[in-house]
């Protein structure tokens, strides 16, 4: 065989051997990058029942852990555009960690109502109903134990896949109705956190599911997200009071700091002169979403330009609130021993408005027994 053919085909070996082995040495490296918390650390009983830690993965390399106390994702690992993989959500290692902070909301499921109900006070044919007050004067959230406070009844159905089930009782927290609640959690393979949720009731009652995750898209504690570009699906939202209770108003958000019908810097008008940034110290508001005919419509696009981490919501839900990180104030040390500061993370909730039982031009929030409450929630990540 010619000499300059066989040096040929050894260099050809050569680099075919390099270029595997760096594509082994890369997969290796971002997998170390991805740092899974123990089962260990979530291993706890509360109220008779027992907390997990699962893990889900799709075959794109994402992965997130979720536990069944509250339903929280406690971590999500997304690649940038450069493959370099950051847990984005905000949380804590371990269940005393989540059972001991000050923020309660990180992550988790919330029901029976998502957001705030004024006084804690609604009618339903012709009687008066005291939910928990536990914002100020008024019911947030689902009450002093809501279903972010709970344990779930959990069943891992795939290695993407997660099934969470939960009998709320009639009067928990002060709502009519004993209420049976299934959530499922889907990794997919388009890279997307799908969130479904069904409840069924055997009395009227008042529902509004939503999830809380906190999202910095820098890695989680990784500073502000004021940078961050957003692009919310609505010409409309919901003004509040200084309670941050819905006026009942729906108003145009042209012409104000609460137009983000093209993509715009969080930061750029956060500090503006204006009244409900006032009344939210920043951004902390619903705003009602442009329908589009399909069952799942677009509800906001946010990304983060260094990185090229972006996320796309999608829903089934008429509102999205989008929360800037107001109250965070750095008290609360999260994952990898990071202070949580001061607009270092946004939610993007998917719901049905505020106070939606005491405002009869908003969308109702009223199940019946006989009928099926059905929503979703969809997180597409891209880079």
């Amino acid at each position: 065989m010619n000499k300059k053919v066989k040096i040929h085909r050894c260099a050809i070996k050569t680099i075919l051997l390099l270029a595997l082995s760096f594509a082994i040495f890369s997969c290796t490296k971002s997998r170390q990058t991805v740092k899974l918390f123990s089962e260990s650390n979530f291993q706890k009983t509360l109220d008779g029942k027992q907390v997990q830690l699962f893990t889900l993965r799709n075959d794109n390399g994402i992965v997130s852990q979720i536990t069944n106390y509250g339903g929280r994702v406690v971590s999500l690992w997304i690649p940038d555009k450069n493959g370099k993989m950051e847990d984005i959500v905000l949380g804590y290692e371990s269940i005393d960690d989540y059972l001991n902070s000050n923020e309660i909301y990180f992550g988790a499921l919330i029901g029976r109502y998502g957001n705030r109900i004024s006084k804690g006070r609604f009618s339903l044919n012709n009687t008066d109903y005291a939910l928990a007050v536990n914002n100020g004067e008024n019911h947030l959230h689902g009450g002093k134990k809501g279903f972010n406070n709970v344990v779930w009844d959990a069943k891992q159905l795939n290695a993407h896949t997660l099934q969470l089930d939960y009998f709320s009782k009639d009067m928990e927290e002060g709502y009519p109705g004993n209420l049976s609640v299934k959530v499922i959690y889907t990794l997919t393979k388009n890279n997307e956190l799908k969130i479904e949720y069904w409840a069924t009731t055997d009395a009227p009652t008042h529902v509004n599911l939503t999830h809380h995750s906190f999202f910095n898209l820098h890695g989680a504690g990784n500073g502000s997200i004021n940078d961050h570009i957003l692009q919310i699906n609505a010409t409309h939202y919901t003004p509040v009071d200084e309670g941050l209770i819905p006026t009942g108003e729906i108003l145009e958000v042209k012409g104000t700091p609460m137009d983000f019908t093209t993509a715009t810097p969080i930061g750029k008008r956060v500090e503006d002169d204006f009244e409900q940034l006032k009344f939210g110290l920043g951004y902390d508001h619903n705003w009602v979403l442009n329908p589009s005919g399909s069952e799942l419509n677009f509800a906001a696009k946010i990304t983060e330009p260094k990185s090229g981490r972006t996320i796309e919501v999608f829903t089934t839900e008429p509102g999205l609130q989008f929360y800037g990180g107001n109250f965070l104030n750095g008290s609360d040390i999260g994952k990898y021993g990071k202070k949580y500061e001061y607009r270092t993370a946004f939610c993007l909730e998917t719901q049905h408005y505020p106070d939606s039982p005491n405002h009869e031009n908003f969308p109702s929030t009223l199940l019946n027994p006989g009928e099926k409450y059905h929503s979703i929630c969809m997180y597409r990540f891209s880079n």
